[in-house]
């Protein structure tokens, strides 16, 4: 793709978003930037949350996770789990939400505990969303830089800086209602390419006489779903299963930024209809994804083209002079709105959750209540800049992998302590479940670091749990210690 071709999408595709921003921000005050004064149609946020739910790190780092052999298909068995996490957030923790009418998921929290863990609610979301935000923003940033910034000789930080501007202009005024619009049009678009860029690498491919695409995946070193070999294993799949029931907890059920879309529906049934709706469609979604990762894999080994680590696949081949013009526009058009669609929900929500949750004290009038919302807005945008800088200067993780061990940290506390609230009546000192949340981590962090395969750990030794290395579970250990050291510090509710 030339450099002109390149800007040509870029400009067509945000002159778009502008254009769907201007006909949706009608809504008056802050009411209609945070929940949209409930308004919106549960179909266009299921098809839309789809998008926010994958992001470019899906895009881009679930076909490149499909090459290493101990991962294959494995990333499905967390996808099996995330159906089953849904189903615990559609019948467990919507309800509670709309019964409350919050319009930030953490003033439960509040109600239940008091204001210290409503803050630390807030505050484990800020620092979740801002890291998860800034690496699927990261991914994108550095596949614009190699493929069109480098050529030009735009500096990381002046890309990276584009990106945050473009989604701040279409989301600035109509918040939650642009949402819902421009993740509905983006969500179309990523699936779009990606089903026709499976088609066309899978046409180009040579098939082996006598058997189709599919069963030559099949076949192949690339397609092993389900792991049972090793419990020590990080791609077992009991870690695997349950860390992804717990992941969809975490990153959605208690995530600002999934919940505030179906907050914005008109009721709790419809919301729950999103739900299973978009939940249903992630399971298939996610195997085509992989499905394609094994084709990129083939092709790129047919045509022997390289790439310097496995997130870079897609956009190697994308770039490579021998691929056709149109497999690189639909990979250019799906990458933008892979990464858009959950990018521009993340400032949305975490300007809403800094505005609800931990704004001291609100404005009295309607037009200062307004500018302070907008004064968030433009500093999480500066905040995210600036940790994308830092995560690209120190990280050199897949995406996936990167994400989901942040997760595990920082979204775990907020299991334990919600499902605390929800499945015991006891009380605990407000005050306290802050240092139990603190406590929780570290300890987490220590066993992860000195486990086998970690950083704390030499290659090839064991670490001080022998064998073991540890997966997406790192999610469950942190709830749970949560839960426990809660659980020990409460007493019986009089």
């Amino acid at each position: 793709m030339t450099p002109v071709l390149i800007v040509s999408i870029l400009v067509l595709y945000f002159g778009l978003l502008v254009s769907v921003s201007f006909f949706t921000s009608d809504a008056k005050g802050n009411d209609g930037f945070f929940v949209g004064e409930r308004q919106s149609p549960w179909y266009l946020v299921a098809f839309g949350m789809i998008g926010a739910s994958l992001s470019g790190v899906t895009f881009l780092s679930v076909p490149g996770w499909v090459g290493n052999e101990n991962n294959q298909f494995s990333y499905m068995q967390a996808v099996l789990g995330y159906f089953i996490g849904y189903l615990i957030i559609t019948y467990i923790l919507m309800p509670i939400y709309y019964k409350l009418n919050v319009v930030s998921i953490y003033e439960y929290l509040k109600e239940r505990f008091g204001v210290f863990s409503h803050k630390t609610g807030a505050i484990l979301f800020l620092i979740s969303r801002v890291i998860g935000a800034s690496v699927r923003l990261m991914l994108v940033a550095e596949v614009l830089q190699s493929i069109l910034f480098n050529e030009w000789g735009v500096p990381f930080e002046a890309t990276v800086s584009i990106c945050i501007l473009l989604i701040w202009l279409y989301t600035n005024k109509g918040g939650i209602k642009t949402i819902v619009w421009t993740d509905t049009l983006q969500t179309g678009f990523m699936l779009l390419s990606v089903i026709l860029t499976a088609y066309f690498i899978s046409n180009a491919l040579p098939v082996n006489e006598g058997h189709n695409i599919i069963e030559q995946v099949s076949d192949g070193p690339y397609s092993r779903i389900f792991f049972f070999d090793d419990l020590y294993g990080p791609n077992h799949f009991l870690k695997h299963f349950f860390g992804g029931i717990f992941i969809a907890i975490g990153m959605t059920g208690l995530d600002q930024d999934m919940m505030q879309k179906n907050l914005s529906c008109k009721n709790l049934k419809d919301a729950q209809k999103n739900m299973i709706s978009m939940a249903s469609v992630l399971i298939i979604v996610n195997l085509i994804f992989l499905f394609l990762g094994a084709l990129l894999y083939m092709y790129a080994e047919t045509n022997n083209i390289s790439f310097n680590k496995p997130d870079m696949l897609f956009s190697a081949i994308a770039g490579d002079s021998n691929t056709p013009l149109y497999i690189g526009v639909l990979f250019l058009l799906g990458l933008i709105a892979a990464a858009y669609s959950s990018a521009d929900s993340a400032l949305t929500s975490l300007t809403t959750s800094i505005y609800v949750d931990l704004t001291p004290k609100k404005a009295k009038t309607e037009d200062k209540q307004v500018a302070t919302r907008k004064l968030i807005h433009i500093c999480v945008s500066i905040l995210i800049v600036c940790v994308v800088l830092l995560l690209h200067h120190f990280t050199d993780d897949s995406a996936i992998g990167l994400l989901m061990k942040f997760a595990g940290f920082t979204y775990g506390p907020l299991i334990g302590i919600f499902f605390f609230g929800i499945l015991t009546k006891r009380k605990v000192n407000d005050k306290s479940i802050p240092l139990g949340g603190i406590i929780s981590i570290i300890i987490t962090f220590y066993l992860w670091y000195y486990s086998k395969g970690a950083p704390g750990v030499e290659k090839g030794s064991t670490g001080i749990l022998g064998d073991y290395s540890f997966g997406f579970e790192i999610i469950i250990l942190n709830a749970f210690l949560t839960f426990t050291l809660l659980l020990l510090g409460s007493k019986r509710n009089k």
